[in-house]
């Protein structure tokens, strides 16, 4: 297990020198939330929790995955061109002319499932995803990553009764919880805590864990496929916006800012 944890732990090192380089060559970019769900992807996508297939991207019984939180795609782009389902030169275009990385995900990259960006829509779309499964008698799981900003959107909790209502506990949500938003905290625009409450309160089962610690992000995936509760899974992950270069850690100037000049090598410095 600890072998698994380290070389998690070096993916994500990895991951987040592409986000720094990818931002830094385009000139634009949301370091500050691709960094605080980098585990998480991490996670999801190295550690045996999604089924996928990169040689046949619309293979019927992968699962579903959406970035909800579309604004911190440049992580997701880093670990999909090492997967494979694109050439790792396209990371080198990233949001230049003629690239198909955009600054949000669409569904013109390979193994992108849903367009998103505008936020509140994806858990939405995760709830169909996932009703259709059921409907259909198909084994897929559905999982939307959202930001705690983004659950100030009235169709997040729209979705989530829904979800609850269907008895769909083939979706997993994750809340990357980093506690800011684009210009200011979480709480000191609005109450989002307790949000486990406020989840449990909707019809969901929930488990918080620290969004950084690859043993609780695994451990919350543990009966991913076997899920006995009929309800849909909420985790919070609670996280750090800007996690692993010091000055950029809970610090709101790193939600759009892109690093240049000293503070780009100090950032490369801390992330080798």
């Amino acid at each position: 297990m600890q072998d698994k944890i380290r070389k998690l732990e070096k993916k994500s090192k990895w991951v987040r020198n592409q986000v720094l380089e990818m931002i830094a060559s385009a000139g634009k970019g949301h370091i500050g939330g691709a960094f605080s769900s980098a585990d998480i992807l991490v996670a999801l996508y190295y550690g045996g929790i999604l089924r996928f297939d990169p040689s046949d991207k619309d293979w019927d019984q992968r699962d579903r995955f959406i970035l909800s939180k579309g604004h911190s795609g440049a992580a997701l782009y880093a670990i999909m061109a090492d997967l494979g389902y694109f050439p790792a030169s396209e990371l080198h275009n990233y949001q230049k002319q003629g690239c198909i990385l955009g600054g949000h995900p669409d569904r013109k990259i390979p193994g992108i499932e849903a367009d998103t960006g505008s936020l509140g829509h994806g858990l939405g779309i995760g709830a169909g995803l996932a009703l259709s499964a059921k409907m259909d008698k198909k084994d897929f799981m559905t999982v939307v990553l959202l930001g705690d900003g983004e659950c100030c959107e009235g169709s997040v909790w729209e979705a989530a009764m829904f979800a609850a209502r269907h008895k769909l506990n083939n979706l997993v949500g994750i809340v990357d919880k980093n506690g800011l938003c684009v210009t200011d905290r979480i709480e000191d625009c609005v109450a989002m805590d307790p949000l486990d409450a406020k989840w449990q309160a909707y019809g969901w089962n929930v488990i918080v864990v620290n969004g950084h610690c690859f043993e609780a992000l695994l451990s919350a995936f543990n009966d991913f496929r076997s899920r006995k509760d009929s309800r849909p899974l909420m985790v919070i992950a609670n996280t750090i916006k800007g996690k692993g270069v010091s000055f950029m850690e809970g610090n709101l100037k790193w939600h759009h800012s892109v690093p240049k000049g000293e503070e780009l090598a100090a950032a490369r410095q801390e992330l080798k």
